[in-house]
């Protein structure tokens, strides 16, 4: 039974610095890029669009199929980042607690 109590206790921390963590998500931003730099697309660590950024060379209305696709371009290039980082946070959290193979977090 002292193993499971110890465990329970690992838990309880892990559960309060998963709290921690998701506020400290909010506050990153990453940056998506595409068509070299043309589109760039900042994320908070939540996902969050926070500002997008489009050359004005892609303001001609010729170009509206170029500028979507290049939009959904940096939104997924963003969007890995995030999910990259929340993923090696995430590992850091879980490192001290004995889990099963393939077992993934949060619950």
């Amino acid at each position: 039974m002292k193993n499971l109590g110890q465990l329970m206790k690992q838990a309880q921390e892990m559960q309060q610095k998963m709290a921690e963590m998701q506020a400290q998500l909010e506050a990153i931003e990453m940056v998506g890029v595409a068509g070299a730099g043309l589109v760039e697309l900042t994320l908070n660590g939540k996902g969050e669009m926070r500002k997008i950024t489009i050359d004005r060379s892609l303001l001609n209305p010729a170009e509206g199929e170029v500028l979507e696709d290049l939009i959904v371009a940096a939104f997924a290039d963003a969007k890995r980042k995030v999910a990259a980082h929340a993923e090696a946070e995430m590992q850091k959290l879980a490192g001290g607690l004995p889990l099963p193979a393939g077992f993934k977090l949060p619950f």
